[in-house]
This record gives C-alpha cells, sequence and structure tokens, in this order.
C-alpha cells in the first residue's frame, strides 16, 4: 500500500504562517489534528537536524520565523519512507486512545540496541476537562484558555527543540534508529498493532555509556490532549545547553531520570542507567508487571552526509 505524504495525512497545506497549527481548538477533533500536527513536526525537527536524511525528504514550512522542514514521500530514501509510516502508525493509535507514549530511539551498535545514544520520548494524555494550558509543567492557565494560547506554547515546544538540536554533539557515522510504542494497557485490544509496528519487547533497561542527562523539553495541553516530550542523551554530547534554555524558560528542568511514568497509570518502571551499573538491575526486571509494547523494523542508518 503506498505512503501518503505526510503532510496530506496531517492536513498541512503549504504558504502560509498560520497553517502549521489550527487556529482555533473547540472540539475534540481539532485538538487531534493539533497533537498530530505537533507531533509530527517534532519528529521531522528530530531527524532533519540530526542530518538523518537528505535535504530532499523534507518540504519547507514557516512557522513565525522558524523555517521549518516537514517530512515528506521520498522514493530515493525509504529510511524517511519508514518514519512516515511509524507517524501515520502513532496517528492510528491516537485516534483510538491507545497510545500512552511513543520512544524514539538512535544508538551506533545494532547489536546492542539496549546501549542508546539519544532517547526522544513523546507521552500522551486523553482528556475532556475543557481548554487548559501547561506551559511548563509547572504554570498553569484555567478553563476558557485561549486557542492562541495553545499555539503559543507549541511554538514554544518547537523553539526549544531547536534550541536542543542545535547544542548536541555529532553522532555516530553508522546509527540504527527505531521507536517503540507504549500504551494504555486497561483500554487496548491485546492483539492491536498499528500500521507499520509489530509486537515488541518491554525491556526496562535502557544503557548509556556516560551519565544520562533527562531534559524536559515542554508539555501542551489543549483540554482534550496533552503532549509531553522529554530528551535523554549522554551529559558529555550537550554544548552550553543550560544557558540557552534556561535563559527562554527557567523552569527546563534537568535530572538523571528514566523514562516518564505515571504511578496511578504506568505499569512499568523503567529505568535508565550508566553501563557498568545497569546489568545488576536486571535480575528484577523479571517482576515487574509488562506494558504492551509495540516496534516497528529498526532503521539501519549508515555513513550519514
Amino acid at each position: 500500500m503506498a505512503i501518503a505524504q505526510l503532510s496530506h495525512s496531517i492536513r498541512i497545506h503549504k504558504a502560509s504562517k498560520e497553517t502549521i497549527f489550527p487556529s482555533q481548538i473547540t472540539d475534540e477533533r481539532e485538538s487531534l489534528v493539533m497533537v498530530k500536527k505537533l507531533f509530527a513536526t517534532s519528529i521531522s525537527c528530530i531527524t532533519y537536524l540530526r542530518g538523518l536524511f537528505p535535504e530532499s525528504s523534507y518540504g519547507e514550512r514557516h512557522l513565525e520565523d522558524l523555517s521549518l522542514r516537514i517530512l515528506r514521500e521520498d522514493k530515493k530514501c525509504p529510511g524517511s519512507l519508514h518514519v512516515i509510516k511509524w507517524i501515520q502508525g502513532c496517528f492510528d493509535a491516537m485516534e483510538k486512545k491507545y497510545l500512552h507514549m511513543a520512544v524514539l530511539t538512535l544508538y551506533a551498535n545494532p547489536e546492542e540496541p539496549e546501549k542508546v545514544t539519544e532517547i526522544y520520548q513523546f507521552k500522551f494524555k486523553y482528556t475532556k476537562e475543557g481548554i487548559t494550558m501547561d506551559f511548563d509543567s509547572n504554570t498553569s492557565i484555567g478553563t476558557g484558555t485561549k486557542s492562541e494560547d495553545i499555539k503559543k506554547a507549541s511554538i514554544l515546544l518547537i523553539r526549544k527543540l531547536y534550541i536542543l538540536m542545535q547544542n548536541l554533539g555529532p553522532l555516530p557515522n553508522d546509527v540504527t534508529l527505531t521507536m517503540k510504542l507504549h500504551y494504555y494497557n486497561a483500554v487496548t485490544p491485546h492483539d492491536y498493532q498499528p500500521p507499520g509496528f509489530k509486537e515488541g519487547v518491554n525491556s526496562h533497561i535502557l544503557l548509556f555509556e556516560g551519565e544520562p542527562i533527562n531534559l524536559q523539553v515542554g508539555m501542551v495541553s489543549t483540554g482534550f490532549h496533552s503532549i509531553k516530550l522529554k530528551v535523554i542523551t549522554e551529559a558529555t554530547r550537550v554544548f552550553d545547553l543550560e544557558n540557552n534554555l534556561f535563559q527562554e524558560n527557567s523552569t527546563t528542568e534537568i535530572a538523571h531520570q528514566g523514562l516518564d511514568c505515571d504511578e496511578e497509570e504506568e505499569e512499568c518502571n523503567d529505568q535508565i542507567h550508566r553501563t557498568n551499573v545497569a546489568y545488576s538491575q536486571q535480575s528484577s526486571e523479571s517482576s515487574r508487571k509488562k506494558r504492551k509494547v509495540s516496534e516497528p523494523v529498526k532503521l539501519f542508518i549508515p555513513d550519514r552526509k
């Protein structure tokens, strides 16, 4: 089955600074469109700024003074087609309100997928509490918040993501890219798999060679949906990040933590360790309850230009 262009599947049209995000959010359908666009735009920014795919795999869009690159169908680059299909699979799980986390992971050795280089964690919630806004996971604006405020928070998240990408050290020449999907078990059918995904392994151990640093990029809530983005990488690969990010939002958090887990919702307790201590923790993995996980075919991206 042919893969539709990402820009078409989330209804991003050309030639306007106002078309990346909707001008208003008054119902659940408009909220879903907003979250899809924010997620797809973020994935596009990550893959573009980390140099994973060639220029031909992206179309140009403008958001205020930002020139964005959005993934599009590029038959000359099969890897970008796979990522587009992953995003579309996430859309399916969002529409059904099954998706809890989408975790995009980069690692250098295909034989050791647990030894990661970078992790991008997108966390989703589905509510019907009326329009609310959370700019930094610390300051909320109550019911009745204007759609323009939601749009501003989305733009802020993209700006901070751009700053982060520009301050990360270079990736290895050869990298492998994958995306694991974690679900809300209580509502997700046991046999559900979105397009482009298969049943995955719910591993609780991820390893970094050095000390991992946890960067809370931002959270946007519409009152119907919320999306939260966190990035984890090695502290030594971050250049001048603290000054740049803290100047824009002083509440940005940096901590040594693992994947986000809500105590009332999560059955997992994922942790990220330094290599020299991780294996001592693996004995406890079998005692943890497993969350349903999906994963796609992994992408090996050799000799990036």
